[in-house]
């Protein structure tokens, strides 16, 4: 069943050399417990979808809808979380978990319960009283994640939420996302420009054409039973990301002739 439909979605921007078009009738539907991974060369309205099912950005036409409500606004049905660290620095660990539960109205007990679990599955049991200058990138983007988690939304956001981090925190940090998922089940919505990022994490692919951006290519991925680190090493996982390059870089060509004839 879906829980998320695009329908002849456009977005144009006005510029000084005239109105882009990032997105134009963009078409898709979104199962509810996928784990959804969207690839596109740079400029392909990837975010730009991502922030309008959000509800941050305004469609310029078309609709898109979120359990049959068409999206006009944010929702706490909708969490997002972003590359950059966008935790409160102000706050302790355990403030910023609790915030999306306190401003939502729930009891003290419950809040303060339900973020020992978060900061227990992320790894940092202990960390409530610290502050997001003593941790690394990695540890801020898992407190990101318990942050989000803690809203309990039917949809996950995420844009590049790993793209700042160093490739051994990155591929850590993939895994556990993966095993987060395994529990929880949420619909999650993942931008990214590693093809191997989308491969290790997703149960389904969709490659974005360049701008105006829409489905060029849209695959199941089926791990067969193996978990992370088996599917990496398999020859599925490379057969997939070969094919997903090939169709990925026809469109990255594009974009850059697009860019260089302006």
């Amino acid at each position: 069943m879906a829980i998320l439909e695009a329908r002849g979605v456009c977005k144009r921007f006005s510029t000084p050399k005239g109105t882009i078009s990032a997105l134009d009738g963009f078409d898709l539907e979104v199962d509810d417990g996928e784990f959804l991974a969207i690839l596109g060369p740079s400029g392909c309205g990837k975010s730009t979808f991502l922030h309008m099912v959000g509800g941050f950005d305004r469609i310029s036409d078309g609709q898109i809808l979120a359990n049959g409500d068409v999206i006009t606004r944010p929702g706490r049905d909708r969490g997002m979380m972003f590359q950059g660290y966008s935790l409160f620095p102000w706050a302790t660990l355990a403030e910023n978990i609790e915030w999306p539960m306190k401003i939502g109205g729930a009891p003290k007990a419950r809040r303060e319960a339900r973020v020992q679990e978060l900061l227990t599955l992320i790894g940092l049991p202990q960390g409530g009283p610290m502050y997001p200058n003593q941790l690394s990138g990695g540890m801020k983007q898992r407190v990101a994640l318990a942050r989000m988690l803690a809203l309990e939304p039917k949809i996950m956001l995420m844009d590049e939420p790993f793209g700042a981090l160093d490739a051994q925190n990155r591929e850590l940090l993939q895994e556990e996302l993966g095993k987060i998922w395994a529990q929880f089940r949420r619909t999650v919505l993942f931008v990214t420009h590693d093809i191997d990022e989308a491969v290790a994490l997703a149960t389904r692919i969709v490659v974005f054409t360049s701008r105006p951006g829409r489905i060029k290519l849209d695959i199941k991925v089926d791990r067969k039973g193996m978990g992370f680190v088996e599917f990496r090493k398999s020859q599925q996982f490379f057969e997939l990301r070969t094919q997903l390059w090939e169709s990925l870089r026809e469109e990255v060509i594009k974009a850059r002739q697009m860019d260089n004839s302006k």
